[in-house]
């Protein structure tokens, strides 16, 4: 039978008095709940927000993406070709080539990126869905046509379908300047808008996609791509493609899964959250310094507790632990109650969306919350180490008291 642990149980249920120390304790407990439900509620967000731009963007990204390790664009051929769309695990490979160029309808112009792919490259993300306005075709009736993002439409109001008043692009050409001819400096092709899509801000405000052939004509890039963009065939592992992937390919190459492809916005998140966590974990501290004011009095009330359970042979560390536990008891009622409270307005936010985003254009119309085990266990944790830290100076007092002296 643990004796520390029945008399620290004692001391805490039967406080029969409204005393002032009872009362510091019950503040102590609500402290901690409200902290830890807090915690809970904002760490699930940032994982909401973390997992919605993983969707966001799974719309418009490949499950891996090969590019270069040094400079932008790299040579292809038939034979390199094969031996990737060969690989185990990988059913659709696109070419890309995409660059900044000049965009210009009408008597508006501004710099865009061209996005020139494939024919099979929408065979792995979800862009046609995304079509707002038009048809998702890039060759429609044997004619190039483009697919705007909504911001360019915007910005140079765009009208698609529109045969007469086609977009026009131009790109630097690889020769010396001539300040007598301009024009002749650049490539300059034009191209029938044919559709509207609306993915994220980042995209609409800056992509424009075109047929493959016509990218490598504005371009010249040849048989050079910026990318090959792959699927990954249902079975197999995007991991273990990966690793098969980079090891055909070698050093020169790099091959992204969808989060590296996003590196630095994912890993904003990440430190974000962590700088949460120390921010909330300290105020969880602030609020437990109730805990150590409560046993410093609690300790000041039994003295002569103490001095009889000296007497009758407790050591120290038995009377040490008896207000280590008292402390842990209230900490942890507390963090029992407020991680409940926490998932419960978790899982209301999930249902029913109480708190709204607060802006027209944001994606969801309520903040997105998503619970991850690893939050509670290092939200518990940290309450153990924070009760272990503000009770063990009252514990140590109380066992370091003179039983001659309170008896």
């Amino acid at each position: 039978m643990n004796v520390p642990f029945l008399i620290a149980k004692r001391y805490f249920f039967s406080r029969k008095k409204r005393n002032i120390i009872s009362i510091i304790s019950n503040i102590a407990m609500i402290g901690v709940a409200v902290g830890s439900a807090a915690l809970i509620i904002v760490l699930s967000v940032f994982n909401g927000l973390e997992d919605l731009i993983r969707k966001i963007y799974s719309s418009f990204d490949p499950d891996l993406k090969i590019t270069v390790v040094e400079g932008k664009s790299f040579e292809t051929d038939t034979e390199f070709m094969n031996r990737i769309r060969n690989m185990p695990g990988v059913v659709v490979v696109s070419e890309v080539i995409e660059d900044n160029a000049l965009l210009r309808y009408n008597d508006k112009q501004m710099v865009v990126k061209v996005k020139g792919v494939s024919e099979n490259f929408f065979q792995q993300n979800d862009i046609p869905q995304s079509i707002v306005e038009g048809h998702s075709e890039l060759i429609y009736n044997d004619t190039y046509h483009a697919l705007i993002g909504r911001g360019v439409q915007y910005q140079l109001s765009i009208r698609p379908n529109n045969q007469f008043v086609p977009l026009q692009f131009l790109y630097p050409r690889n020769v010396k300047f001539n300040p007598l001819n301009p024009e002749g400096s650049f490539n300059s092709l034009n191209i029938t808008p044919g559709g509207i899509f609306a993915i994220e801000r980042q995209y609409d405000d800056a992509y424009v996609f075109v047929p493959l052939n016509f990218a490598e004509e504005l371009l010249e890039y040849g048989r050079r791509r910026t990318a090959l963009e792959i699927k990954v065939d249902q079975g197999y592992k995007v991991e273990q493609v990966k690793r098969s992937l980079q090891e055909l390919l070698g050093a020169e190459f790099k091959v992204l899964n969808s989060d590296e492809q996003h590196t630095s916005l994912l890993r904003a998140v990440k430190v974000e959250k962590l700088f949460v966590f120390i921010t909330f974990a300290f105020i969880l501290f602030i609020a437990s310094l109730n805990i150590f004011f409560s046993l410093s009095m609690l300790v000041i009330d039994k003295k002569k507790d103490i001095a009889i359970l000296a007497s009758m042979g407790a050591t120290a560390n038995t009377i040490r632990n008896i207000f280590l536990l008292e402390g842990a008891l209230v900490a942890l009622i507390g963090a029992a109650y407020g991680l409940t409270l926490g998932m419960l307005i978790c899982n209301l936010q999930q249902a029913f969306g109480l708190v709204s985003m607060g802006m027209a254009t944001s994606v969801v119309e309520a903040y997105p919350v998503k619970m991850e085990i690893e939050d509670f266990i290092f939200t518990g944790l940290a309450i153990i180490v924070i009760t272990l830290l503000v009770s063990i100076r009252p514990a140590r007092k109380a066992a370091a008291m003179s039983v001659t002296e309170n008896l």
